[in-house]
């Protein structure tokens, strides 16, 4: 037997060729290796019958094979639908107020939930109009978004009337008025306020305070309602201004509890006054509920952990979520949704006596 060489004994191996696999970018290289048109590639991955069983399973298996993905931004563009919906937050008449307020967080993250349920991204705009009278309407015409979500009125309120008379696709949370085009989802915020008032009165409070800021048509609504259920009992409501932005809430709060005014209850316009009260009342030695009560607005998750935990009047902020995007759908469909005003519900806990 001959001994076989060796490569060490002079002998060359021959080159060893490596096929390197063909990268598919677009649908042209796609139909190349497929054998077909572009057109018949785009049909088949979109699952269209009129490309044959076959030919559709050869090609969608070839596109899995060198994982392939389609222009999703360019299969939008040109069925003109974007897959965003913009949500907007305008702060017109609090210009310090910022996205991460613990309301605006709580909706914000529900609508993100219910918005990616329905296949859509969100597209988050803080706006401060500053005098300007195209902030919504640079949104709506943006061509970036299928339509549009905006978290309260502010002091917007004929602006967003006038877009809404343009833009079908427009949904506010906020309050409603009589005969407005806006379709609103939100709360009956007079009867939330009316509703804090009496569980105050009822629970032996005749001294009260209402504070916040009633520049924003919602906490003007609460105040209205306060100061109707406090004229009906026949007792004293003083309004104290108090704004929503963080580093200005507490001193005002620690002046208008130390001022000479006798009172013996506080409708917060919102949870988040309500909680800086709590705690400016155990600085300056108030015990709450004995010397003072207090009632927020919203029922926040953290509302039940403070001390003591917050009586406050629930906005159901989940539910009025759902509802938005569902209206928002129904708009974009071309349907005239109708409004909703959910019915405030008191929450009664330890910031209160109990009847």
């Amino acid at each position: 037997m001959k001994k076989r060489k060796t490569a060490k004994e002079g002998v060359t191996a021959p080159p060893t060729t490596i096929t390197q696999p063909e990268i598919v970018r677009t649908l042209a290289d796609l139909a190349r290796i497929a054998g077909v048109s572009t057109g018949t590639v785009s049909r088949a991955l979109a699952d269209k019958s009129i490309v044959n069983s076959e030919t559709r399973e050869r090609i969608q298996s070839l596109a899995k094979k060198h994982d392939f993905r389609p222009n999703q931004m360019a299969s939008k563009l040109r069925s003109r639908r974007t897959g965003f919906v913009g949500v907007v937050i305008p702060l017109g008449h609090e210009r310090r107020q910022h996205i991460s307020d613990p309301f605006f967080l709580t909706l914000l993250g529900h609508l993100a939930d219910e918005l990616a349920e329905c296949g859509y991204d969100l597209m988050l705009s803080r706006v401060i109009p500053d005098g300007t009278k195209d902030w919504l309407e640079k949104v709506t015409r943006s061509g970036m978004v299928d339509g549009v979500l905006v978290i309260g009125q502010s002091d917007q309120f004929d602006i967003i009337e006038e877009v809404a008379a343009q833009y079908e696709p427009l949904v506010i949370w906020g309050h409603q008025r009589a005969h407005q085009r806006h379709c609103v989802v939100g709360t009956d915020n007079l009867a939330g306020g009316r509703l804090a008032v009496e569980h105050l009165v009822a629970t032996g409070a005749r001294k009260l305070l209402f504070m916040g800021d009633a520049a924003g048509i919602e906490i003007q609504m609460r105040l209205e309602g306060a100061k109707a259920a406090a004229a009906a009992a026949g007792i004293a409501l003083k309004h104290v201004k108090i704004t929503l932005a963080g580093e200005d809430m507490g001193p005002q709060i620690e002046k208008s509890l130390s001022s000479r005014f006798s009172y013996d209850g506080i409708v917060a316009a919102s949870d988040l006054i309500a909680l800086s009260a709590l705690s400016a009342l155990h600085r300056i030695g108030k015990r709450i509920p004995q010397d003072v009560q207090v009632v927020g607005f919203d029922d926040l998750p953290l509302s039940s952990y403070s001390a003591p935990p917050l009586t406050t009047i629930r906005q159901e902020i989940s539910r009025g979520a759902k509802l938005m995007v569902e209206k928002l759908k129904e708009r974009m469909g071309g349907k005239n949704a109708q409004n909703v005003v959910m019915p405030p519900i008191l929450v009664v806990r330890e910031s209160t006596r109990s009847l």
